[in-house]
């Protein structure tokens, strides 16, 4: 009981409360007692306020400037967006007046097949039955299952995202089918075309393509789409949809137009023309001099000049990386 009394009485032990009165006799305050330390903390805490207050203000500063330079570079980019369209916009009125004026030409002239040949090579619009199949993204990651997947081989990430091989492989389908022109998006196909990816983007023929992919082809409606889905074009797209989630539809139309492809210009070869048959005043005559009269060297014989026009159109070496024409 008196050793429970004594520590409810002296809850301190002895040798804390030593310290304790050493302590209070030598003061309670730390600060420098003397002119010289008290000047020198004056200093540092003026030199530490200094620096506070100048990186505050460095930062109120620094904010706007990086707000205007982000502002400005956003409105340069905006305005250079609006000069590209601008551009385009005008490139293509450009082109609507040539091939008005080459229509008007064709139409004047003797040989209307020209017509034809530009709107089979790509160079024209062309309009007519045909399928319209549409590709869109997966609303998710595909699971798999337990479908073959032809992707592996070409180094596909499992996204269900369109790739440009999905596009490949979706308009050889269509050339395998039968069809007689195909655009993708708009964007005329030609025997120079290319579809290629740029980072996560589709792109044909430099132009970049923004999803749903629409693919429009001309032939037979529903014999072309028919054909479309039992080859190969068909069995990948649905193997995709089954691995990744991949939607496509493929419809028969009544009518779809085509448009002209943009860069692509049609060269055709005319006959040639005949070389300029000698006059009379050109024709050799004997001398009077002679004793015997000049005979005239045999005329060469020319090559003979086409009947009819020749006419040629560029094509391109495929590179494994663009989209097969037929």
């Amino acid at each position: 009981m008196s050793l429970l009394t004594t520590v409810m009485d002296h809850s301190l032990d002895d040798g804390y409360a030593e310290a304790a009165r050493a302590r209070g006799a030598e003061g309670r305050s730390r600060l420098p007692t003397t002119a010289k330390g008290r000047l020198v903390l004056a200093l540092g805490l003026a030199l530490a306020t200094t620096v506070v207050t100048v990186g505050a203000v460095n930062t109120q500063e620094a904010a706007p400037v990086l707000a205007q330079e982000r502002d400005a570079l956003v409105s340069r980019v905006n305005d250079a967006n609006k000069a590209a369209d601008a551009l385009q916009r005008q490139v293509e009125e450009d082109r609507d007046k040539v091939a008005d004026a080459q229509a008007q030409a064709l139409q004047s002239g003797d040989d209307g097949g020209l017509a034809r040949l530009a709107a089979q090579t790509g160079t024209g619009e062309i309009a007519g039955p045909g399928v319209k199949l549409v590709i869109e993204d997966a609303a998710g990651t595909g699971t798999g299952g337990n479908v073959s997947n032809p992707r592996n081989a070409d180094g596909f990430g499992n996204k269900g995202r369109v790739q440009d091989h999905d596009l490949q492989y979706a308009v050889n389908g269509l050339w395998l089918a039968g069809a007689e022109a195909v655009s993708v998006n708009g964007q005329r196909l030609t025997a120079l075309s290319a579809i290629r990816a740029a980072g996560d983007a589709i792109l044909v023929d430099n132009r970049p393509l923004v999803p749903p992919y629409t693919l429009l082809a001309i032939g037979d409606g529903p014999r072309l789409a028919q054909a479309f889905q039992e080859n190969e074009g068909g069995h990948y797209l649905k193997v995709i949809q089954d691995s990744y989630g991949i939607r496509s539809t493929v419809s028969a139309q009544k009518s779809v137009t085509l448009p002209a492809a943009l860069g692509v210009t049609l060269r055709v070869a005319g006959p040639e023309s005949p070389e300029p048959s000698p006059g009379p005043s050109q024709s050799p005559s004997p001398q009077s001099s002679s004793p015997a009269p000049q005979s005239s060297a045999p005329a060469k014989p020319k090559s003979p000049t086409p009947s009819k026009s020749t006419r040629s159109s560029a094509k391109s070496t495929p590179t494994g990386t663009g989209a097969a024409t037929p």
